[in-house]
């Protein structure tokens, strides 16, 4: 028997109390002056957020609506982008951008590894008609982290724009969109922001507002310019979902409030968790080395049916974790830890792991799997030496 249903998938995510209490209240008018104060001091939180002078703009779609405001905005038809293609999201940069007419060129990785920077320079040496690189911060369907600020560099030395989906980094881990060199950074509402789904936040740098401007806008909706010139009056091109701009101002508050050095601190700690008990259990990881904050892909053995270990863990143990997509159907299990998720939470995940992999005929011989976590989560927590990657906090 269990209480609640815990929710550990990569989004959408638990929220707070005073999200959801923000949610609920009265509906104001999106072009009156609550709305406009609202919207202010939101604008300077997902500044510090996206670690960016720039506007941040808030659409009313999900992040692939970003993705596709991203790509009609700063591309042309018939041009050329590099897209790094490593799993489920990758390719969907690539299904966004042949709609818009472009002429796409993969880079592909194996799902589960990280792009080289080394290949991606090697490929823009070569092809000077590329006008800009698409790939995600952390790919969600794997687990994988890219290392973006190598690859913006990389970007800057052969002139191209970076667009980074930062849909599953945002608020989890580091991703200073300024002092990295992102031309374009995005995400969606619905996992480190710890809100419902149906609002996207997109910032560009200034070399791709200027494209954009040249360019004009690619479709009616998603007008970037036309929607930094009313947000400069504190208001939304077109209605905007009110309720979750409420609610965005409330998780800001939650998120600043710490400290985003606390926050990424908080997230990597469970990253450790959850990586250790999974281990712990003998159970190998999708993500060996690049591996992303917020979220752990895990191998199931041969012969586990990985649609049954979900199952079971939802319906007896009130734990919903999410499966594979595409060629990793029923073969991985991915733990959500993001947003508002603690310690307890990932915990009772790795529990009904390990009891529901037995239940589907699996096996586990793992007796201290808990114990290791936890004591791996203290020790990310207290700073000790141990797994932790340099400079994994806030930059200056």
């Amino acid at each position: 028997m269990f209480n609640k249903l815990r929710l550990l998938t990569p989004g959408p995510t638990p929220l707070p109390e005073e999200v959801r209490l923000a949610l609920a209240r009265d509906m104001i008018h999106h072009r009156k002056q609550h709305f406009r104060e609202i919207m202010a001091r939101v604008q300077k939180g997902l500044q510090t957020l996206f670690g960016t002078r720039q506007i941040v703009l808030p659409l009313s779609a999900s992040g692939s609506g970003a993705m596709t405001a991203a790509i009609y905005s700063l591309f042309a038809p018939e041009e050329k982008v590099l897209i790094v293609e490593g799993g489920k999201f990758g390719e969907r940069w690539t299904e966004i951008a042949k709609m818009r007419g472009l002429t796409p060129c993969a880079l592909s990785v194996p799902w589960g590894q990280a792009v080289r920077p080394d290949d991606l320079a090697e490929v823009l040496a070569k092809d000077h008609d590329i006008r800009g690189v698409l790939l995600q911060v952390s790919e969600t369907s794997t687990g994988v982290l890219h290392p973006v600020q190598e690859i913006a560099k990389v970007c800057r030395q052969y002139d191209v724009l970076l667009v980074a989906d930062g849909i599953s980094a945002v608020g989890i881990s580091p991703c200073p969109m300024d002092d990295w060199g992102i031309d374009c950074l995005l995400t969606g509402s619905q996992k480190g922001l710890m809100l419902p789904p149906g609002l996207a936040l997109i910032a560009l740098s200034e070399r791709a507002w200027a494209r954009a401007e040249v360019l004009g806008p690619g479709c009616f909706y998603f007008d970037l310019p036309a929607e930094r010139k009313k947000l400069e009056k504190h208001e939304t091109h077109f209605t905007t979902a009110v309720n979750l701009i409420c609610g965005l101002e409330e998780s800001l508050k939650i998120l600043l409030a710490q400290g985003l050095e606390a926050v990424y601190k908080k997230q990597w700690a469970l990253t450790m968790l959850a990586r250790t008990g999974a281990r712990a259990m003998g159970l190998e990881l999708l993500a060996r080395e690049h591996y992303t904050w917020g979220l752990t892909s895990v191998k199931l053995p041969e012969g586990v049916d990985g649609l049954k270990v979900l199952q079971i863990a939802q319906e007896k143990f009130g734990v919903c974790l999410a499966g594979g997509q595409d060629q990793l159907k029923g073969r991985i299990v991915r733990i959500g830890h993001m947003g508002w998720v603690d310690w307890g939470d990932v915990l009772a995940g790795l529990y009904a792991l390990d009891r529901s992999l037995v239940e589907a005929q699996g096996f586990s011989g793992a007796r201290d799997y808990l114990e290791q976590a936890m004591a791996a989560y203290q020790t990310a927590l207290s700073g000790m030496p141990g797994e932790v990657p340099g400079k994994v906090f806030v930059r200056s």
